[in-house]
């Protein structure tokens, strides 16, 4: 049975912490916490967004798969962000699959919510514009990061993302999803982690990565 909504499940998704306390508690009666499991897919291309997300301790990674089954990562969305922008722009789908990265909790609103939210002038409108350009510098440079840049550094630069949004130095992740989100093969990705477990900068055991070296993942990633 889902727990009921605390306030303090918004103090965690710095999205809703960035609106001013009055906007904020009306949206606190309709923010329903859910909980994501690793691999959950959310949605799938074409198919109509009914919730949006904000992320507290999960992240999600939006997906482009080709027609043969090879896919690729758009951009990733954790607590510092919401999931569904498509919907306050006026679409109703989107092209990309909503894929969970990392196990965790999120907060759940009504598409129809985010919508005639967003069409009230005002904090809440600004914001989400605002993270839209955001969200898509970020787009912009995981396309030319995916283009330009090794397996090894996409992967320290994957790593990070992730650690900057569960502020948690273990990561359940299976090779498998890492290299479906870098666009690339599962055994490249394992060549890749190696090298960093034997610098001694991660952990890498059967689906979990531990971060022993955040700055030397820094040193190692991309200027992405």
């Amino acid at each position: 049975m889902p727990r009921p909504f605390q306030s303090c499940d918004a103090a965690r998704n710095l999205l809703l912490c960035a609106l001013p306390a009055a906007e904020r508690e009306r949206l606190f009666p309709y923010l329903q916490p859910v909980s994501f499991s690793l691999g959950q897919i959310l949605w799938e291309p074409g198919e109509r967004i009914h919730h949006c997300y904000f992320p507290t301790n999960s992240v999600i990674s939006l997906l482009y798969t080709m027609q043969d089954g090879c896919t690729a990562e758009m951009g990733l969305v954790g607590n510092e962000g919401m999931l569904g922008i498509p919907v306050f722009l006026g679409g109703e789908s989107t092209c990309s699959r909503a894929l969970v990265a990392a196990a965790g909790d999120a907060l759940m609103l009504a598409a129809k919510l985010i919508r005639e939210e967003f069409a009230r002038p005002g904090s809440f409108q600004q914001l989400m514009l605002r993270y839209t350009q955001a969200f898509l510098t970020q787009v912009s440079q995981t396309a030319v990061c995916n283009r330009l840049h090794s397996v090894e550094q996409r992967l320290c630069r994957w790593l990070l993302l992730c650690h900057d949004r569960r502020n948690s130095l273990d990561l359940l992740m299976t090779q498998e999803v890492i290299a479906n989100m870098l666009g690339g093969r599962r055994e490249s990705v394992t060549v890749a982690a190696g090298h960093l477990q034997d610098a001694g900068l991660i952990q890498y055991w059967r689906g979990c990565i531990k971060i022993l070296d955040r700055v030397g993942l820094e040193l190692i990633a991309c200027e992405c």
